[in-house]
């Protein structure tokens, strides 16, 4: 999924506002049907747009602290701050989202209450429904255009801006929670069956559970770190290698930094014969032949190194970013 650049406008942000300004509307209707009809999937519901609408604040916040230039403290910048944010976002999902829903669905299903009025909680669901699905529809349309052909679990695995997918299984999760709180409130309705509606809550909170558990996963693996996608790498290696001077390009390693910025590192091999003081002036050439070939190389480094020295000291970490072991082809 292409990322997009924080501070680039509000449109960049638009999934984000779009499910902010859903999720504050419907918290307070949903917090007002449950105190009408005392129904313990509306009150879990509630809570649950409260959590995603805190989410997108901390998510929108993230992309502001990340957008800050390079300092001395931090000299690749602040963009993996988002990443952290982002994995904050994730263990909220689950500690104040996913728990509290099965609590109280445990404390509705140990003390069943009956519902004072299903119909407000039918009008509050299907308004929330309309505004979440308008809000879902925004952010599959947006993950849908930067995606690219890669199917949807794909770029959600290889996405390296998380503000997309979090909003998009946010979206998910609620949709899914309103379906099952409308037949929690229902059932209990029709069948006199009280029990059932603490029921749905704790099935709500088992779908929180299980969105929080697959975002603190890939916000974990981003803010660990991960490389750039294959066909940047291929980029980087085919372009070093076609240097006169380089002979061999022993291996390339990349992190994001942020989500449109890479570091890369690449052992190169250069013709013995040139001299120290031309070697610098082509090192200089091939990095400004990388950033404009790929401008979301924000800090490169080139080391030249003999091949053998460099399959020496290679680690089991190097297979990650590939090594290419080939002789360059010449330019």
């Amino acid at each position: 999924m292409a990322a997009r650049r924080g501070g680039e406008g509000w449109k960049e942000h638009i999934v984000i506002y779009a499910a902010l300004a859903a999720n504050i509307g419907i918290a307070i209707a949903k917090f007002v049907a449950a105190g009408i009809s005392g129904s313990s999937s509306m009150l879990t519901e509630g809570l649950h747009s409260v959590v995603d609408s805190g989410n997108q604040v901390l998510l929108l916040y993230g992309e502001h602290r990340a957008k800050r230039p390079p300092d001395r403290r931090r000299p690749f910048g602040y963009g993996r701050e988002l990443y952290f944010w982002s994995f904050v976002v994730a263990i909220l999902i689950f500690a104040a989202g996913a728990a509290f829903s099965i609590y109280e669905g445990y404390v509705h299903i140990q003390d069943p209450e009956a519902l004072r009025s299903a119909t407000i909680s039918y009008i509050v669901l299907g308004v929330a429904a309309v505004l979440e699905g308008a809000s879902w529809m925004t952010a599959v349309r947006e993950f849908s255009r930067s995606k690219g052909d890669a199917g949807w679990w794909r770029a959600i695995r290889e996405s390296k801006d998380p503000s997309g997918f979090i909003v998009l299984f946010e979206d998910s999760a609620a949709l899914a929670g309103l379906a099952v709180a409308a037949l929690g409130v229902w059932a209990s309705h029709v069948l006199d069956m009280p029990v059932l509606d603490g029921v749905a809550s704790v099935v709500i909170g088992c779908i929180l559970a299980l969105v929080a558990v697959l975002l603190a996963r890939e916000a974990k693996g981003l803010l660990i770190g991960e490389p750039a996608d294959a066909e940047t790498l291929r980029r980087i290696r085919e372009i070093v290698g076609a240097h006169d001077a380089v002979t061999r390009v022993n291996h390339v390693r990349t992190i994001h930094i942020a989500p449109e910025d890479v570091f890369v590192a690449v052992s190169a091999d250069f013709e013995d014969s040139i001299p120290m003081g031309r070697a610098e002036g082509i090192i200089g050439d091939i990095e400004d032949r990388l950033r404009e070939a790929v401008p979301r190389l924000a800090s490169i480094y080139i080391r030249p190194e003999k091949a053998q020295d460099t399959m020496r000291h290679e680690d089991a970490g190097d297979g990650l970013n590939g090594r290419d072991t080939d002789r360059a082809a010449p330019a």
